[in-house]
């Protein structure tokens, strides 16, 4: 049995997705096994991948699903007791897994741990700024304003999507700040402190470009793990505190550009969360669906 698996999921990113591959089978550490979960791609994925047939299992979906179908079947497909994800689009440096595994070993309570970055965007290397830092550790109130923990650097333990659950498939955005959130409320997410994954950026598939707003996702998120029953009276105050934050800044802008009866639910909505247990979370709301 491998000791981790490692999950690339990719739509229409041959050339990308080869360079992806290439940085995995160039890794220190060896004890591997690579899952392309090819979504429906119409250009020529599958045959750029052919030669790599040896040293990967090729799952091609018959329908588009999107990246947290493809991420999840990925994970259903694989054996190793660590998980570790890939974009097609970001690639890894070779001592990646070597350091994250040696974390692991002198550090055996570890379920979930994560690397540094480097970006790049149009070409050229820029510094994240100052809010985009990764803290590690216990991390979940820093987690609630943005997404700080990244697919393509974050390696997990199996065990923990029998605990919290795998992508939520509903979400066409922001799928990974809900799992980060679903697990950082229960357990510390650690962070190795340096640059070991290439992230690219600025193009126009990725999900962040198709999506002009992302806290409209990130709102449906928050509401959803309030109403788990799996946080904390603290962290329950501190998801109510970042909603009300987030309704305000999306119902302002709403406001802004005329759309004044959205932006007008999305300002009563914390209030509506505190005084109805039962507030519905699915589409048939006007505004809270991912239209």
């Amino acid at each position: 049995m491998p000791k981790v698996s490692v999950i690339i999921p990719t739509f229409d990113r041959a050339q990308k997705v080869e360079r992806a591959v290439r940085s995995v089978l160039n890794q220190g550490f060896k004890d591997f096994e690579v899952i392309i979960v090819d979504d429906s791609s119409t250009d020529n994925t599958e045959q750029t991948l052919a030669k790599y047939r040896s040293w990967i299992k090729y799952i091609r979906q018959p329908v588009n699903r999107g990246v947290s179908a493809a991420r999840n079947t990925g994970v259903n497909s694989s054996i190793g007791p660590w998980i570790a994800f890939l974009d097609s689009d970001d690639y890894w440096l070779s001592q990646k897994l070597y350091a994250q595994m040696g974390f692991i070993a002198r550090n055996p309570g570890t379920v979930a741990c994560q690397t540094g970055e480097i970006w790049i965007r149009r070409g050229s290397r820029v510094n994240p700024k100052r809010k985009h830092k990764k803290p590690s550790g216990n991390i979940f109130r820093q987690s609630l304003k943005l997404c700080l923990v990244s697919p393509s650097s974050v390696i997990l333990k199996r065990s923990l999507f029998e605990e919290v659950g795998l992508f939520d498939e509903t979400l066409p955005a922001c799928e990974d700040y809900d799992l980060w959130l679903r697990i950082s409320c229960r357990y510390p997410i650690y962070l190795i402190d340096k640059g070991l994954v290439v992230k690219e950026g600025g193009h126009e598939d990725q999900l962040s470009q198709r999506f002009t707003c992302m806290d409209r996702f990130r709102i449906r998120v928050i509401v959803k793990l309030i109403k788990s029953g799996i946080l904390s009276s603290d962290q329950i105050r501190a998801a109510k505190e970042e909603l009300s934050i987030k309704c305000r800044i999306y119902a302002n802008g709403c406001i802004k550009r005329g759309k004044k009866e959205e932006g007008y639910f999305y300002l009563s909505l914390p209030d509506r969360l505190a005084s109805n247990g039962d507030f519905p979370l699915n589409s048939t709301i006007p505004f809270f669906s991912e239209k």
